[in-house]
């Protein structure tokens, strides 16, 4: 296996604050941090170029199911983001490549006493590529804010698996998400793009049964491919998720969750519960069918999971 190779990068310029439309020029960038991952195709082997700026590491890269496909271990050894700090990651796979990529824990925006915190992820897939994007759960902090976004560009036939799961305050520890603001980005270019804004005083959407009917945890996951999917391989594909989801519903009657396809080449599951485990649980089993159905790939999960 060979190491990443690593090197500084310029700093990140400033982020747009969310709704102003403008990026803020007086405001300073606390703890910058950006890497970049560059993953190309060397005679059948997925193989990663790494460099970074800051407290963001590419800590180990994993090849448990072959040379094939790369599994990158992320560490933001900080544990967390508080007002001004910024990530930034840049993900560049070649044709033929296949990069997962995951973290060996949640993400935290803490409360903010300097401005916005932000994480963005910018990715570009070639065709005949792969891309897993598979953190573990994004914690927000009583008093945090955050945005939190990620941008994809498929190419041709390129294809995409990302999981995101969002817990608003510390339930278990009596930690509420009483006040705050969290900004959550998701676009895949030409096919997909949402924007929700979640702050602490909004009931309707916290409380309310068009909201999120006093859930506090949210979870996304999506496969998307550059191309339309076989019919009966989009059937099969949500024949395993819905089948799973009827079996989640018969015993947690809490955990919220549907799946669709949409516009012939993304499949899409939502889902809202009570406490981050059930919901990681859900993600992490259908994206293994979803892997199976879509890629003919075992349901294989990074080694890192069950740590």
């Amino acid at each position: 296996m060979r190491r990443a190779e690593t090197a500084r990068l310029p700093l990140p310029l400033p982020l747009a604050r969310e709704g102003r439309g403008e990026p803020d020029a007086t405001a300073a960038v606390r703890w910058p941090a950006r890497l970049t991952l560059q993953a190309r195709c060397d005679g059948g082997a997925t193989r990663l170029h790494g460099a970074h700026e800051g407290p963001l590491r590419l800590l180990k890269t994993l090849y448990p199911e072959g040379p094939g496909i790369a599994h990158a271990v992320l560490v933001h050894p900080p544990g967390g983001l508080v007002g001004g700090d910024r990530l930034d990651v840049d993900l560049q796979v070649a044709a033929g490549a296949h990069l997962l990529v995951t973290t060996p824990a949640a993400s935290r925006f803490y409360r903010s006493a300097a401005g916005e915190a932000a994480q963005v992820v910018q990715a570009h897939v070639a065709a005949g590529a792969r891309l897993e994007w598979l953190p573990q759960e994004t914690l927000a902090y009583d008093g945090c804010d955050a945005l939190n976004t990620w941008q994809v560009r498929l190419e041709g036939d390129a294809a995409l698996m990302a999981m995101e799961v969002l817990a608003l305050g510390l339930g278990a520890s009596g930690k509420p998400f009483a006040s705050g603001r969290f900004v959550q980005q998701f676009q895949i270019e030409g096919l997909w793009r949402e924007r929700g804004v979640i702050a602490s005083d909004d009931e309707a959407l916290l409380e309310g049964p068009c909201g999120l009917a006093g859930h506090r945890v949210l979870g996304t996951l999506v496969l998307a491919a550059g191309e339309a999917f076989a019919p009966a391989v989009a059937e099969a594909a949500l024949d395993a998720a819905r089948s799973e989801l009827a079996e989640v519903h018969g015993a947690a009657g809490s955990l919220l969750a549907g799946a669709t396809l949409l516009h012939g080449r993304l499949l899409v599951l939502r889902l809202l519960a009570h406490e981050v485990e059930p919901a990681m649980r859900l993600l992490r089993r259908v994206r293994g069918l979803w892997r199976q159905a879509c890629w003919g790939l075992a349901a294989n999960e990074p080694r890192i999971w069950a740590s």
